[in-house]
């Protein structure tokens, strides 16, 4: 995620490649994008698991090779927050793959969620953190997503029990309905900032504005 408020240049100077994080971004904002309209309830003719190969192919190596280049041109930020969340998508999808079948209670698919999402949202805290280092569009980025996180692991968490035998007890869908919503505002916001990358690395200006930096210090 290096584009500042300044024009990024078509190639990183002294790199020879392209900046990447627009490409990371969009890979990003799809998989999270996917995954946040199904939580959102608006997938419900769907089979609800359009997300999972992306989250692979697209939200995962996407986003690992981004962190790799970014690693190129010695960003530190780009290369820790993409390869990050490129690891997220690949290992979401192995878990649901491998995991989610051999669950013999469907209270042990959330609380899985729910760690896995708590221990992302730590890592976010500090990198949102850093973001008003950056400039204004990637600090939303990371401020959505926390905000998609907290509510996600939160109601992974949080159990409801059915008000009709057998009494069941079951996730608290109303807010990871909200992390749902929440989380099609960060795709949104993930995506202006990929295309801003991208227009403004096109014309070698600032075409569509990200902002400055919150702080400088």
């Amino acid at each position: 995620m290096s584009t500042t408020e300044e024009a990024p240049a078509a190639t990183a100077a002294g790199t020879g490649i392209a900046d990447p994080a627009p490409l990371g971004l969009a890979a990003f904002a799809l998989t999270t994008f996917l995954l946040s309209v199904v939580n959102a309830g608006w997938a419900k003719s769907s089979t609800g698991f359009a997300w999972w190969g992306y989250a692979i192919a697209y939200g995962g190596l996407g986003q690992l090779l981004a962190g790799m280049w970014e690693f190129r041109n010695r960003n530190v930020f780009g290369s820790t927050a993409f390869s990050t969340y490129g690891a997220f998508w690949i290992g979401a999808g192995l878990w649901l793959h491998f995991t989610v079948p051999t669950a013999t209670n469907p209270l042990q698919v959330n609380r899985d969620l729910a760690w896995i999402l708590l221990a992302f949202a730590i890592f976010n805290t500090y990198m949102l953190i850093i973001a008003t280092q950056v400039n204004t569009a990637v600090f939303l980025v990371f401020l959505t997503l926390e905000l998609t996180e907290i509510f996600g692991f939160i109601g992974n968490f949080a159990t409801k029990k059915a008000a009709l035998p057998p009494f069941v007890a079951f996730p608290d869908t109303t807010i990871i309905q909200i992390a749902g919503y929440i989380g099609v505002i960060t795709a949104l916001v993930a995506w202006y900032t990929s295309c801003a990358g991208v227009m403004n690395g096109l014309k070698g200006r600032q075409v569509l504005p990200v902002g400055k930096p919150l702080f400088n210090v």
